[in-house]
């Protein structure tokens, strides 16, 4: 005979516990719940047999179904290096104007110039290549070697009075302390500095500048990128734009040393790197 405590008012058995008179209803579970619990342990128990489950010593059940995420990931960096590789290829071959001229083709230079640039170029141009004291702004209008596509990637090449490269961008500013006096050439950096601000020319400083620096940096101080003479009269200066700097740098100029990168990164990086430089904003 059962010894079960039954409800009176629903007929259903009590668990059997009571607190301050109280019972708890032994109601059973709802099919539904039931049944879903037990489809779960099937689920469970399928998904161990397909797919991998149990660890073992030094690898794991592979389940049926031989997938693993690993798998797929390989299988998703292989093809991704694949498309990597074919557009890597297309670069190598095109001329860096063919590369700007295809949207996607451009597009992949500029992810992986930009990638380059961060690991060699930002010790001296900065992350926002917007340079420093004696380094270029690259995101200016501004080019010593001129700013097409080509130009750039020439430049980047081969550097700038790069000694281990044949081929690099080489001039060098005359010191003038040897040729001008003290004051010749404090006139001629008032001048040049009236050139970048548009202020008066005239004086000793204009003829001083037609006989010394005309040659190179034009009768007008517009510069010459075949000569990487730079131009005076706009407000971009490498060395600062005061009259004392201006002068400093008349007397002894210096000369920043750019190196070659093709030799360190291959033609395709270096394409890379031009396209990237150029999208930033400057160039022609």
């Amino acid at each position: 005979m059962s010894d079960k405590h039954i409800d009176e008012v629903t007929g259903v058995s009590t668990t059997g516990h009571e607190w301050d008179g109280i019972r708890e209803l032994d109601n059973p579970m709802p099919r539904w719940w039931l049944w879903t619990f037990y489809a779960t342990i099937v689920w469970a128990l399928a998904y161990m047999v397909a797919y991998p489950a149990w660890p073992l010593i030094s690898t794991a059940t592979s389940g049926v179904l031989g997938w693993s995420s690993r798998g797929e990931l390989r299988a998703e960096l292989t093809a991704a290096e694949a498309t990597r590789a074919d557009y890597a290829a297309r670069v190598a071959e095109l001329p860096v104007e063919e590369i700007l001229a295809d949207d996607a083709l451009r597009q992949f230079a500029i992810s992986a110039g930009g990638a380059a640039f961060r690991v060699n170029c930002v010790q001296c141009h900065g992350s926002g290549a917007a340079g420093s004291a004696g380094y270029p702004n690259l995101n200016d209008d501004e080019w010593l070697w001129g700013g097409t596509p080509e130009d750039i990637r020439t430049t980047i090449a081969h550097g700038v009075r790069f000694d281990g490269d044949d081929d690099t961008r080489y001039s060098e500013m005359t010191a003038f302390a040897e040729i001008l006096d003290r004051e010749e050439v404090a006139a001629v950096a008032a001048y040049v500095k009236a050139l970048s601000e548009g202020g008066e020319l005239a004086g000793s400083g204009a003829e001083l500048y037609a006989d010394n620096c005309a040659s190179c940096h034009g009768e007008t101080g517009k510069g010459e990128p075949a000569l990487g003479a730079p131009d005076l009269t706009d407000a971009i200066w490498l060395y600062g734009s005061s009259q004392a700097e201006i002068a400093a740098q008349i007397r002894a100029p210096k000369h920043g040393v750019m190196p070659a990168w093709q030799a360190r990164l291959g033609e395709t990086t270096v394409k890379e790197l031009a396209v990237y430089v150029h999208s930033l904003g400057g160039g022609q």
